[in-house]
This record gives structure tokens, C-alpha cells and sequence, in this order.
């Protein structure tokens, strides 16, 4: 009883003719994978960038050596990040905390980036079924792999990451392995980029009991972001889900209801074309007030209508944050806010090793 709960909660045309074909077609293809079984490792889609969760989520189509973006797409990798180290942490409702680590690695053949993620869920207390207190048991997620990314040329960058899973639940345990491609296209003149994304493309090869099938939560991306020339305003929208069309979320206790006065049936409302299509889109803003200092926020529709009060939604699925750039660090912090009821603070700061080897020599 005690899993089973866990579990339930826990421009070039080439260039242009790739992405469009990438748009239209990986979304079928990965869609047979998502459908299979219910979604496990739900900790793979979590936020591991300061930056991209105060812009509201995944931040795909930004080419600014930024190495905490290359949790989003692996595609942002180049070779100037070489050295460079990234830590985010960040700090969940009740106590959860999560993390990521990041390092550069240049080689011949491109640029590697080797990362380590987890969540700690902390301390829970072990009950039988009369609710007799047995202990307390702790629950953890991780995954340790690599990032690679390749430059074909000033405007195509194609990147791709591999993944080793572990879930530890008490004394159950499942474990995985996960794959994920990432394109970016960027113009020339800098000022316009785009970005795809396919995530989470694996299995799971040892499931946390017999009987249980487990697919991994495969998520395909694709973001558009534009720089104004004149104005120091960045402006990115990022459509997720791509490979399962209906993500709205429909009560299954609701039931029809009858009008009063007239006894005619009031069916239960489901979501039309304009209520699919708005829960696929995140749309992110940073203000680049200077070289060191960048304002950020950010909006998600899907977000604020699964986690919203009725009552007081507030400011359910809205994201905010700044970026501090210094001599030898640059520091980050992000809130997302779920709802009245918690939100979600992360810090991230990246160094290039070498500067630090410099000074000491």
C-alpha cells in the first residue's frame, strides 16, 4: 500500500526544411513510446536551471553560454564553455530538495558535459495498514550521465544526452536508462534563435515491483526566442507536450448535473481547441539591463490551471528571477510559484575553472 501511494504521487532553408520536419514528424514517432504504461522518473522533467524556472520552465532556444541551459538542451553546448563549472540548487514545498552539477569537457570530436542529478523527497513515516508508526523511510531520485554537443556551423547546433535513472522508495528500488536529442538554429545576426528538444527517450529495466510497467515521461519542445535590437528585451515562447495533444487535466469523479428550473442535463465541460492548444505554451522575458545583471520572468498556462485555488488563484504559474554576472561567477535565482500554497526557489552559480587556476599561477 505504501509504494502504491508513493508512486501515484510521487535560418538557413536546409536549416529551416530540418527543423519543420523535426516539428512535424517526432512527435508521432516518440508518441507510441508515451503511451505505453503510466509515466515514471517524473523528476527528469524537473527544473535543474535557476534561469530557465524563473522564466517559467525549460529555456531551449537561448545560445549564450549559459552551461545551466544545457539541462534543457544539450544543443547549447559549445566550446567556449570549456572548464566551466555549473551548480543549481533548489528547494521544493515540505522540505523537498533537489540539485544538479555540471561540468565542460572540449574534445576533438565536440564538447562533452558530464552531469548528476537528484531529488531528495526527505524523511517519511512508516505506518501498517491500522496506522501503527513501524519507522521512518526516505525516498530519493537521481540520474548520472553526460551532455554532448557539436556546432556544424554558425547556425546549426545539434546536441544529445544519455542518461543513466535510479528511484530508491524505502526498500523498493527501479532503475533506467534515457536518451534525449536537442537541435538549436541560430541567425547570424543573433538577435533570433530556435530550438528542439526530444526528452526522455528510454526504458525502465527494473521496475519497482513485478507487476508494475513503467515508461518514462517523454516530452518534445520546440521554442522560438527573439532579441530587440533597439531595446534591451528578449522574448521567448516555448510550446511543450508536443507528442500528446490533450494535456488537459479531467476529473474523473465529475458527473453530469441537472439545471433547476428547467431539469435539462448539464453535461461536464471539456476542454475545446483554444483550452488544448493555450496548455502547451510557456512564454519567458528577460530585460538584459546590463552585462551583469539580467531581470527574468515568466508565464505557464498548463501550470496555472492544474495548481490554481479556485478561490484565490493569485499568481499560480507565474515565475520571476535575476541574474548577476561578477568578475569570476555568475549567480542565479529563480521562483516558480504553484499556487497560495507553496512555490519552488532555486539558485544556481557557474565558474570557469580556469580563471580561478589563473590567479593562482
Amino acid at each position: 500500500m505504501k509504494i502504491d501511494t508513493i508512486i501515484a504521487n510521487s535560418c538557413r532553408y536546409d536549416s529551416m526544411r530540418f527543423l519543420i520536419f523535426s516539428l512535424l514528424f517526432l512527435p508521432s514517432i516518440v508518441n507510441s513510446q508515451s503511451v505505453i504504461g503510466s509515466n515514471g522518473f517524473a523528476f527528469m522533467n524537473g527544473n535543474y536551471s535557476a534561469r530557465s524556472l524563473a522564466m517559467g520552465g525549460r529555456t531551449i532556444s537561448i545560445y549564450d553560454n549559459d552551461l545551466s541551459l544545457v539541462n534543457d538542451n544539450p544543443a547549447i553546448l559549445n566550446e567556449k564553455m570549456n572548464g566551466m563549472l555549473q551548480v543549481n540548487q533548489g528547494l521544493l514545498p515540505a522540505g523537498i530538495n533537489f540539485g544538479a552539477v555540471n561540468y565542460v569537457i572540449k574534445t576533438k570530436i565536440g564538447v562533452f558535459s558530464p552531469s548528476i542529478k537528484y531529488v531528495n523527497y526527505g524523511k517519511f513515516t512508516e505506518t501498517d495498514e491500522t496506522g501503527r508508526i513501524l519507522g521512518n523511510f526516505s525516498a530519493t531520485d537521481f540520474s548520472v550521465g553526460t551532455n554532448f554537443g557539436r556546432s556544424i556551423n554558425k547556425v546549426i547546433h545539434l546536441g544529445a544526452n544519455f542518461q543513466f535513472l535510479g528511484s530508491n522508495l524505502d526498500t523498493y528500488s527501479a532503475y533506467g536508462v534515457s536518451l534525449g536529442f536537442g537541435v538549436m538554429l541560430t541567425h547570424p545576426n543573433e538577435l533570433i534563435s530556435g530550438g528542439l528538444v526530444v526528452r526522455n527517450i528510454g526504458l525502465v529495466f527494473k521496475e519497482y515491483t513485478s507487476n508494475a510497467k513503467t515508461s518514462l515521461p517523454i516530452d518534445v519542445q520546440a521554442a522560438f526566442s527573439f532579441k530587440l535590437k533597439h531595446a534591451p528585451f528578449r522574448f521567448s515562447i516555448l510550446a511543450h507536450q508536443l507528442n500528446k495533444w490533450n494535456i488537459v487535466y479531467q476529473d474523473p469523479t465529475l458527473k453530469p448535473s441537472f439545471d433547476a428550473l428547467t431539469g435539462d442535463t448539464i453535461p461536464v465541460p471539456v476542454a475545446g481547441f483554444g483550452e488544448k492548444l493555450a496548455n502547451h505554451f510557456n512564454f519567458q522575458v528577460e530585460l538584459l539591463a546590463s552585462k551583469s545583471v539580467q531581470i527574468r520572468a515568466g508565464f505557464d498556462y498548463h501550470r496555472r490551471q492544474q495548481l490554481k485555488l479556485i478561490e484565490r488563484p493569485g499568481l499560480a504559474g507565474f515565475s520571476f528571477g535575476v541574474g548577476m554576472k561578477f568578475k569570476k561567477i555568475s549567480l542565479d535565482y529563480g521562483l516558480m510559484i504553484f499556487s497560495k500554497a507553496g512555490q519552488n526557489h532555486s539558485i544556481g552559480i557557474s565558474t570557469q575553472i580556469s580563471d580561478w587556476l589563473k590567479q593562482n599561477n
